[in-house]
């Protein structure tokens, strides 16, 4: 990625939730970046990058680059003007989903930090998401399913008792 335009990235398409198509090249991966994360997203229209959700430890900018950046926010719907930049805290009041509701395709670019291990709320849904991916760990769960800490629980036992 040395040397070359991020404009001219080549992105990979990929559909990860029902309106949620979208093109994606990983410019801060490409880059050789470890702890921070860049990531150039064209939407067509009617989609999104993602669901709309909060993070419990990454924080997150968005640039919009073009016409037609949509962004939810606890506050609402808002359409972003080409250059406008957003940043997003960690927690609910960093809650975010950007869109693209205009008739062409609309490109956004996301920085990030990247954490070993993070929790991912999406409140529309009632799922968190547990990742800690240094170990292979990725798990989507409804809160709805959340158990008490002590269930299924067992004293412990002695040694070849």
């Amino acid at each position: 990625m040395s040397g070359a335009s991020f404009l001219d990235a080549e992105l990979e398409f990929e559909r990860r939730a029902p309106g949620c198509e979208r093109g994606r090249a990983r410019l801060g991966r490409d880059a050789g970046a470890q702890r921070l994360g860049a990531s150039l997203y064209e939407l067509p229209p009617g989609n999104a990058v993602c669901p709309y959700h909060w993070h419990a430890a990454e924080e997150e900018i968005l640039v919009a680059l073009t016409e037609g950046v949509s962004l939810r926010t606890p506050g609402g719907w808002r359409e972003l003007a080409p250059g406008e930049v957003v940043a997003f805290p960690p927690g609910p009041d960093g809650a975010h989903q950007v869109a693209n509701f205009g008739d062409r395709p609309a490109r956004a670019l996301l920085l990030s930090q990247v954490s070993a291990i993070e929790v991912c709320c999406y409140p529309d849904s009632g799922k968190v998401m547990a990742d800690a991916l240094d170990f292979g760990v990725s798990l989507v769960f409804r809160e709805r399913d959340a158990v008490d800490y002590s269930e299924g629980e067992e004293p412990p036992a002695p040694p070849g008792g």
